[in-house]
């Protein structure tokens, strides 16, 4: 009867621990918003394969989700993303195995230069945040697509349309909601109230991203004027400067570390650090060896790696953090958007080649590319689950399984 008893609690012990590991797993692999679970662009899953040589990636499915640019959200093993066609944007929620629909919900739309969708969902428990290049802000069920609420910021906060339209991933923190439209906007992520609106700029291409300095959270955004912080408690500004691109586009999202921050922008602008200091924003560098055209770089162990240059004509480049010292540029992956995963650098070239290097400033080191996608390839590709999620701007979506042995 003892020995019965020993067996069983051991069968139990193995199973909870089993349980919990592929708990532990599931919640790794999950990539909830825009830049993945820390919106920086740096994924936790390791032991994906990687030899491609002798046998490629399989294509567990294909399938077209409308024009877009939009990237991919994936939790609970469903991915979340974006298109347009007909007039109309639509949400779509697929089974990340197979690419089977779960639910989708559509909306008018109309087109600008370049046609689609630019944002990607957020997913926060049983609720997805998304807006539209038109400035449709929505909430909608997670489990059925069902809006719980809409608003248009145009219109809501009186706010300008910018040439080619909004492009903010909305940000969650705690019970609030965090909108780049020009203004940084704080809502209550439950209803949509305003909690509150800080600035009056015209928006740029990027999304906001929260970061502490001290007891405090801060919010750095980078609209049309240039880099900005408030106080994510109350919006008050606490730094801004003057940032000026050809055609008002900054698009990349602030990278941060401490208490300084990245921005990056093309049409040969350059790339700066600035501190947050107590009378405002101080710059540490400025140069030209990083021009993030539409796409962020990914900042690891002090290096940032990235596409120097316009996307279809961009490298891939990496420079240091601290100094902005170009270490090396790789011009057989033209820009392109990239993420990192086990130190692997995943890059999406600008035409359909998925590229697997280093992330190393020692020098270019390549581990793996196959061609996956034709047309034009400006979207992150995402790693989640053992799956890597790629698509071009008409909306071909591809899913690759690179399952460990």
């Amino acid at each position: 009867m003892k020995r019965n008893t020993l067996v069983l609690s051991r069968i139990l012990l193995l199973t909870l621990g089993l349980v919990l590991a592929a708990t532990a797993i599931a919640a790794a692999a999950d990539w909830p918003q825009w830049r993945g679970p820390d919106r920086t662009g740096i994924s936790a899953e390791t032991g994906w394969r990687t030899d491609w040589t002798a046998n490629p990636p399989k294509t567990l499915w294909k399938k077209n989700v409308g024009q877009g640019y939009s990237s991919f959200s994936v939790v609970g093993g469903q991915v979340f993303t974006m298109g347009n066609a007909g007039g109309k944007d639509t949400v779509f929620c697929l089974d990340a195995a197979t690419g089977n629909e779960v639910w989708k919900q559509s909306y008018p739309c109309g087109e600008v230069d370049y046609p689609g969708t630019r944002a990607t969902p957020t997913i926060d428990g049983n609720r997805l945040y998304v807006m539209s290049q038109d400035g449709d802000l929505m909430c909608l069920e997670t489990g059925t697509g069902k809006i719980a609420w809409q608003l248009k910021v145009t219109k809501q906060f009186g706010v300008k349309k910018p040439q080619w339209g909004f492009a903010c991933s909305p940000l969650v923190l705690g019970d609030a909601l965090i909108i780049d439209c020009g203004p940084i906007v704080s809502l209550k992520k439950a209803t949509g109230k305003l909690n509150w609106k800080s600035g009056t700029d015209v928006a740029g291409y990027g999304s906001p991203f929260a970061f502490k300095v001290g007891s405090d959270t801060l919010i750095a955004g980078f609209n049309a004027f240039g880099p900005i912080v408030v106080n994510a408690a109350n919006g008050r500004i606490l730094g801004k400067e003057q940032w000026k691109t050809e055609y008002d586009v900054n698009a990349v999202t602030p990278i941060v570390e401490g208490n300084t921050f990245f921005i990056s922008s093309g049409y040969n602008r350059g790339a700066a650090v600035f501190e947050v200091a107590g009378n405002g924003l101080k710059k540490l560098w400025e140069n030209k060896n990083m021009r993030n055209h539409a796409n962020n770089c990914v900042l690891v162990g002090g290096f940032l790696y990235g596409f120097d240059g316009q996307v279809n004509e961009g490298a891939l480049t990496c420079i240091e953090y601290k100094t902005g010292e170009k270490k090396w540029a790789e011009k057989s992956v033209k820009a392109g958007a990239l993420m990192v995963a086990d130190g692997k650098l995943v890059c999406m070239s600008s035409k359909g080649e998925l590229v697997i290097a280093a992330a190393s400033p020692e020098g270019f080191k390549e581990i793996a590319r196959t061609k996956v996608l034709g047309g034009i390839c400006w979207t992150t590709p995402v790693l989640s689950g053992d799956r890597i999620f790629c698509r071009n701007r008409d909306g071909d979506v591809v899913c690759l399984e690179v399952q460990g042995k």
